[in-house]
């Protein structure tokens, strides 16, 4: 059974009274009850637990946003529900429909391999499902700087965000800024990677790396002009497209890890740090067919202070490569074998 709260007069029904949720379920019913958009009413999550409760119903919530959930301090079924995240489809979920041109193009959303215009798709689904939505959860009054701020956001992809620089280029306060990295977040279109600082041997940065959660809505929203270089704007998205792998893989696989990165206040960085009850795993990504030692030497800094990671880097070359401690992997292959190396000690 299948709810969909975007339907407009279920959503006002059940908006009106959430207790007429019962009412359109079946007499003994024993299947799945699917409920989508379920933030667009919180009040709802009271009559889902009073379900569970009398009635042993089995539910499956699906929303897009936490916050405003969050916010009205609703029931949040405590005790009582699991949580997933589903993410843009992953290498092993494509199989031979797997193409790094367009995953580093469009992005891995579902859609972009089902719509018959992929660019598109993606382009209104960036420009135009960002703004509904916030409109719709009331987020901003401001819809106007908040597009602005998109756009804005899209440059530091991948690097560290400076809040004072961005809300000087958006002429808006710094606590605005910050409320807008907030609700890409709560709205899962976004996601800040924090420092590794375990048991620190070095100083290091203090800032999280920020990144869209699919290299497709990234490179939608990523103007291009005359001194922005293709090279720049493709790193950032190789970055991005192994990043939403190891975030899908740790949550599908369940592997707890913490998702870092690590950098030295002189500027040595390892774009991703994984840690926890599998291991250490260092990775480094570079956007280059060819690798040097100078490339090496942020992994081999990081293999100094903490001895017991295991280091990878991956980049658009065709050969798997051994340096030393090391271990170079060409992008498909590392796709392909991460669910492996990271569930290896």
């Amino acid at each position: 059974m299948y709810v969909d709260l975007l339907e407009f007069s279920i959503y006002k029904d059940l908006h009106s009274d959430p207790a007429r949720l019962a009412k359109f379920i079946p007499p003994n019913y024993r299947d799945w009850i699917v409920i989508d958009e379920v933030q667009r009413v919180p009040e709802l999550l009271n009559e889902v637990h009073r379900l569970i409760e009398s009635r042993h119903y089995k539910f499956l919530l699906t929303g897009s946003s936490a916050r405003k959930l969050r916010r009205k301090g609703v029931n949040l079924l405590a005790g009582r529900a699991l949580n997933y995240h589903m993410h843009p489809l992953i290498y092993q979920e494509l199989g031979d429909a797997y193409s790094s041109q367009h995953a580093l193009r469009l992005g891995m959303l579902p859609a972009t391999f089902s719509k018959p215009n992929p660019e598109k798709y993606i382009s209104a689904y960036a420009e135009t499902y960002f703004r509904e939505e916030v409109l719709q959860e009331g987020l901003t009054r401001n819809v106007g700087a908040f597009s602005h701020f998109l756009e804005v956001a899209s440059f530091s992809q991948g690097t560290t965000i400076n809040m004072s620089e961005i809300a000087r280029e958006l002429a808006i306060d710094r606590q605005v800024v910050s409320n807008y990295f907030s609700i890409l977040e709560d709205m899962l279109l976004a996601v800040r990677v924090p420092v590794f600082s375990r048991r620190a041997k070095r100083k290091l940065v203090a800032h999280p790396k920020f990144y869209y959660f699919d290299v497709g809505v990234f490179q939608s929203l990523r103007p291009r002009g005359p001194l922005d270089t293709e090279a720049e704007i493709n790193g950032a998205a190789l970055e991005t497209l192994v990043l939403q792998s190891l975030r899908a893989i740790n949550d599908y696989q369940q592997l707890d890890y913490t998702i870092s990165y690590w950098r030295t206040s002189n500027g040595i960085e390892v774009d991703f740090i994984l840690y926890g009850k599998h291991g250490m795993h260092a990775i480094e990504i570079k956007n280059t067919s060819k690798i040097t030692n100078k490339m090496l030497r942020s992994l081999k800094a990081f293999k100094q202070d903490y001895p017991p990671a295991s280091c990878y880097l991956i980049y658009c070359g065709e050969h798997v490569e051994y340096h030393d401690d090391i271990t170079v992997l060409p992008l498909e292959i590392a796709l392909a074998r991460l669910p492996e190396l990271l569930t290896k000690p």
